[in-house]
């Protein structure tokens, strides 16, 4: 029995790379009749459901290049093969009439399709790869029943699934997600980082150059060496929603991809700790591998869609299992005790940056929903993950439970786009079969594909030195994360090193250490140093009696900021000094960032920030009260402080 399970475990990995990718079988010269259209002929055994069901994958794939018939048709016409050859395996008839089988013959008529050109590759040039493949195809040849049941369960129909569709839908909503982005951050720039704002972006250059000189182009690169300022800052970002713009409507995906991703990282990085978060640097990741997942075309297409690229397709649903399995172990890695005792959401509603109205709710639910919903989470984070890199069936599971888990985070938070972009990400899980069912038929019925195309070598060999690249620096980081920081280096530091800057590769796992407590930084400014009032944010925690708000998929970054900085002290937040002179100085772009001006005529004399524990209200306080929170004061957070002259 055991050796039988272990046959099972071989033969799914050999159906998994027939299935997925692209023996030492006997040759022999034959007579014959080779009338039958086609350049070769595969000779099956037409009463095995198992080999019907395989066969109808590679006609698929092969198209007339192969002519596919039982041996029962034409066993008469090839006297020089025995019938008992016939039964075992598959024979293919080459033009010149030599003769290969079984293991052989599967991959050498897969040796010109898309993604499957490794085996036979790997056939005629990897020591014992051949025989292990012709012994495997023997243990199958003997359970072909159960070879039949398991393909069916993992692949359903195992003929080419197309990804055009899912390509194209990816790509518009990566498109809206870069729009979102950009437009958000149009309308905070000059506030966060502009030439008055709160940490103006050509003081960080200059910084920069003066810590690594010769080197600061390349560790920090950003268009804002050659512009820093207002109007170029505020460009960038207009210039990326009207590119994002072309992206979404299908046009020049290929041309638009690039100087999207170089936009956002110039961005990324003249925001400074304003765009430090880690769906800024997934967006980064993400639209870095789109550049080559792109189609060729410029102008908009529905006809003839041309199949993606199977590696980047893989690196992608490499970097979602990144994505999701980090955000669990970082969690079991951290020894915060609120995950190990499966407390943590008794604590998050509330504590979370930016709670949604649906958040307030949910937390009023018993204790036993809070640790079951832990439960439910780690087997999205940490099982699940790992059905994303197997058979096609089992990818559905996965995607499943994450659309799952990012719906019930979007609607008890404001985590911005990251979401959604999470969700875009997993719809690379699926193929166009299974979209045209979960989606209105209209949106599908304009747009045909043109079926699987063979990569041009000019496009091959940027995709395959992608490729190398994301595997080396992306492995020791999963390592790492894994098992302990150092536990695995990069085999070329330097090279390591010089390209990490790009950021095409990042760690991620949000809320490793789970807050038990909302502190809460309420800023107010005075006249005379007696009467205080209060400089409300748009978003944040402020007035007790504000409702909650909803405003993902923008980020409105000081907000976010603001929670962050309530965790320490301000000594350990550069920029909240800043902020606190610009409201003394009455500077127009960071009064833009609050909700209101408690000081309209002229900015305050005295300035000073305290600091509050905030709880959510519960149902009988707020019933009587109207009250979304109850608060009590800590003391200060900021001393105060006045204006010099």
């Amino acid at each position: 029995m055991l050796e039988y399970r272990k046959g099972l475990i071989v033969a799914f990995a050999f159906l998994a790379a027939l299935r997925f990718n692209r023996g030492i079988g006997s040759a022999l010269m034959v007579g014959g009749d080779s009338s039958v259209p086609g350049e070769m002929i595969l000779i099956y055994d037409g009463d095995c459901s198992f080999c019907k069901l395989w066969i109808d994958d590679w006609q698929a794939r092969t198209g007339d290049a192969v002519a596919y018939v039982p041996f029962q048709a034409v066993e008469d016409d090839y006297p020089n093969i025995p019938h008992e050859q016939f039964e075992s395996g598959v024979q293919l008839i080459l033009p010149g009439g030599e003769v290969i089988s079984s293991a052989q013959a599967v991959f050498y008529i897969l040796k010109d399709t898309p993604g499957r050109r490794w085996l036979w590759f790997a056939y005629q040039h990897i020591p014992a790869f051949a025989p292990i493949s012709e012994a495997v195809y023997r243990f199958i040849g003997r359970h072909r029943d159960a070879g039949y049941h398991l393909t069916k369960f993992l692949w359903g129909k195992p003929h080419p699934h197309s990804q055009a569709l899912t390509r194209w839908l990816f790509l518009r909503l990566l498109g809206l997600i870069y729009l979102i982005a950009f437009l958000s951050l149009a309308s905070q720039i000059l506030g966060l980082v502009g030439s008055n704002g709160i940490l103006p972006v050509d003081d960080f250059l200059a910084f920069v150059e003066s810590v690594v000189p010769g080197e600061h182009l390349w560790r920090v690169p950003t268009l804002a060496w050659l512009n820093a300022s207002d109007t170029f800052l505020q460009g960038m970002t207009y210039a990326g929603a009207a590119l994002a713009l072309l992206l979404l409507f299908d046009v020049a995906s290929i041309v638009v991809l690039p100087l999207l991703w170089v936009l956002y990282l110039s961005l990324f990085y003249a925001g400074q700790e304003f765009l430090g978060f880690q769906w800024d640097l997934l967006l980064i990741e993400v639209g870095f591998l789109a550049i080559f997942f792109a189609p060729l075309h410029i102008l908009p297409r529905c006809k003839n869609l041309r199949e993606p690229s199977v590696i980047v397709l893989w690196l992608f649903r490499w970097l979602i299992f990144r994505l999701m399995f980090s955000s669990g172990v970082v969690k079991l890695a951290s020894g915060d005790p609120t995950w190990a005792n499966l407390t943590a959401l008794d604590f998050h509603y509330y504590t979370q940056p930016l709670p949604t109205p649906l958040a307030w709710y949910v937390q009023q639910l018993p204790s036993w929903f809070h640790h079951l919903s832990v439960i439910v989470m780690f087997f999205v984070e940490l099982v699940l993950p790992f059905l994303m890199l197997a058979p096609r069936r089992l990818r559905f599971v996965a995607f499943g439970g994450t659309v799952l888990l990012q719906t019930m985070i979007l609607l008890t938070g404001n985590y911005t786009f990251f979401n959604w972009l999470t969700i875009s990400l997993a719809l690379l899980l699926l193929d166009d079969t299974v979209l045209r069912r979960l989606l209105p038929r209209r949106i599908f019925d304009r747009l045909t594909t043109r079926g699987h195309q063979s990569v041009r070598w000019p496009r091959r060999i940027p995709v395959v030195i992608v490729t190398v690249l994301i595997i080396y620096l992306s492995v020791p980081l999963m390592v790492n994360t894994v098992f302990g920081r150092g536990t695995m280096g990069a085999p070329l530091p330097d090279v390591a090193d010089r390209v990490r800057p790009l950021r095409i590769v990042n760690g991620y796992g949000l809320f490793a250490v789970m807050t038990t407590s909302r502190p809460e930084i309420i800023i107010e400014g005075s006249d005379d140093g007696e009467t205080w009032l209060p400089y409300e944010f748009k978003y944040k925690a402020g007035d007790v009696m504000r409702g909650l708000p909803v405003v993902a998929p923008f980020q409105p970054r000081l907000d976010w900021q603001m929670w962050f900085a309530a965790l320490g002290t301000y000594q350990q937040n550069r920029w909240f000094q800043n902020l606190m002179l610009r409201l003394l100085e009455g500077e127009p772009q960071v009064l833009a960032l609050f909700a209101d001006n408690p000081f309209p005529d002229a900015p305050p004399q005295f300035i000073r920030a305290s600091l509050y524990d905030y709880t959510f209200t519960t149902f009988g306080n707020r019933g009587a009260s109207g009250a979304w929170w109850q608060r009590e004061r800590r003391g200060l957070y900021f001393p105060e402080i006045a204006l010099r002259s």
